[in-house]
């Protein structure tokens, strides 16, 4: 049988985000979504995550680009004068591999952001994080352990398959750069396992991550293998106002518009494809 997640980043990061995540919720085939502890929306979000408690709710581990949770003096080798984390992934990576983050730091940072989560009294069904830095070697195994300290059963593992292109074009770097991840997170998947936190079989949206419009998806769905598949998307309500603010040349609008197409939620009945979140994992 197949299961699949749709699951929608970055929960929180905006007002227009949240609300084309919870509209690709109600009008499509959105199933879950994952929050940012330290974003600026991050109220307005938990009370969206409350009026719709069937959509299921991670909590999206950020160690770039936010303000962090954690009293900055709590976690001074993470942070800057100002308590914000490293803007960018390969800035936090080049501290991390030189020694100059604190594993101790990281671990402080990312027990504060799940607890300011499971403070709200909403379940958390999985943990994943921005730019997948929870893959990375080190910090797999804090956040394995956070979700053993707070009973989440459930991680991403962001491994899509290494030779899978599904029609989208990238340069080389790109395709390079997500043959690292997978394979990262194919350890992390064995690291999980090991643990008795849950993972899915398969995993899709890395390589058009930000992109991933409808012709996209729908070629991975009538190409989804047998098992439990997450797709990761990008939806939001307003492209010009995240562009300005972030630059990341995403398309949030093409995706919002992906998960709430008709085609979409057809072909999902037409293949007998049965949406879930993380939470039924644990049934699994």
């Amino acid at each position: 049988m197949k299961k699949l997640i749709i699951n929608a980043d970055d929960f929180g990061i905006h007002e227009s985000v949240n609300h084309g995540i919870i509209d690709g919720f109600r009008r499509g085939c959105i199933s879950s979504t994952t929050l940012m502890p330290g974003a600026k929306a991050f109220e307005q979000a938990v009370a969206l995550a409350a009026d719709n408690p069937g959509l299921g709710l991670g909590v999206h581990l950020t160690l770039v680009g936010e303000e962090a949770v954690a009293p900055p003096a709590e976690v001074a080798s993470l942070v800057d004068s100002n308590g914000r984390l490293p803007l960018e992934y390969g800035r936090f990576l080049q501290l991390f591999v030189t020694g100059r983050i604190r594993l101790a730091d990281i671990r402080r940072e990312l027990e504060a952001q799940v607890h300011k989560v499971a403070a709200t009294g909403l379940p958390i069904t999985h943990l994943d994080s921005h730019q997948h830095l929870h893959v990375v070697p080190g910090i797999v195994d804090i956040v394995l352990d956070i979700a053993k300290q707070f009973r989440v059963k459930a991680v991403r593992i962001p491994a899509e398959p290494i030779c899978f292109l599904g029609g989208f074009s990238c340069n080389a770097g790109r395709f390079i750069g997500r043959g690292g991840l997978s394979v990262l997170a194919s350890l992390a998947r064995g690291k999980a396992r090991k643990a008795g936190i849950k993972t899915t079989d398969h995993f899709y949206g890395m390589l058009a991550g930000g992109n991933m419009a409808e012709p996209y998806l729908l070629t991975i769905i009538n190409r989804l293998p047998s098992g439990t598949t997450e797709i990761m998307m990008h939806p939001g309500a307003d492209d010009s106002t995240m562009t300005n603010q972030y630059g990341w040349n995403y398309n949030w609008q093409a995706e919002l518009a992906a998960v709430t197409s008709a085609h979409l939620s057809n072909r999902l009945t037409q293949e007998k494809i049965k949406l879930i979140n993380f939470g039924d994992l644990i049934h699994e």
